[in-house]
């Protein structure tokens, strides 16, 4: 499901383009370890993008099969702007091979997408070039992502309230072409380690027009991503 973006313009979005951005923040704690993982553990998120219209949606991811290829996870989501659903392979807990990181888009990744970096622990930072191997190298370039771990900080979910560690990611998408920049993605997100998995996250994206339109700031994701309910595997 591609989300519907709508235009507002330069200014509306100049914060999104400044440099002055805050770091995770929160308190100090434990380093996270990887979560065990089983077959059947589903987390349920509620979504919410946009602006004077905003799309709200649901989606699910299961765990359906863990074995020597690695772990195979199933993510399916409705909502007001339609369903979607695809499969990711990881080679190990947050280690992406077959993925999203933008809206719901399927990517092949090389290397491999480190979305978590266990043990996961404060004031760790590290960053990726990363290609789509869906996509031909010309015109389009790397993703580029850059994650810093910060601490602990008590959130509350529909899900539950949960210690959870905090992380901010920087990333520029891999859309560039000859009239527009780069998507920039500024992402920040709350890591409950008894649940394995994010349980909140905001995000907030944009990109700049060229050829004639130059400067021009068109908004992307303005989202917040909850968690509804984490039912366990057996």
């Amino acid at each position: 499901m591609r989300k519907i973006r709508f235009f507002i313009g330069a200014g509306a979005l100049a914060i999104l383009a400044g440099c002055a951005t805050p770091g995770p923040g929160g308190q100090p704690g434990p380093a996270v370890q990887a979560p065990t993982l089983k077959v059947g553990d589903r987390w349920v998120y509620k979504g919410k993008d946009g602006y004077r219209v905003p799309i709200i949606w649901e989606e699910t991811r299961e765990v359906t099969a863990i074995g020597p290829q690695g772990i195979t996870v199933r993510i399916a989501g409705k909502g007001t702007a339609g369903e979607y659903q695809r499969t990711e392979t990881w080679t190990a807990p947050g280690v992406v091979t077959t993925g999203a990181v933008y809206d719901s888009e399927t990517d092949r990744f090389d290397p491999s997408l480190i979305r978590y970096k266990y043990p996961m622990a404060s004031g760790e930072v590290w960053s990726q070039d990363i290609r789509d191997l869906n996509k031909p190298p010309n015109p389009f370039g790397p993703i580029q992502r850059h994650t810093t771990v910060g601490g602990y900080e008590s959130v509350t979910t529909p899900a539950g309230t949960y210690n959870a560690i905090k992380m901010r990611v920087f990333m520029q998408v891999d859309d560039a072409t000859f009239w527009r920049y780069a998507t920039q993605c500024n992402y920040l997100i709350w890591y409950a380690p008894e649940v394995g998995a994010m349980v909140r996250e905001e995000q907030r994206s944009y990109y700049r027009e060229k050829e004639g339109m130059e400067g021009v700031t068109v908004p992307g994701q303005f989202a917040v991503i909850e968690l509804v309910s984490f039912t366990p595997g057996r």
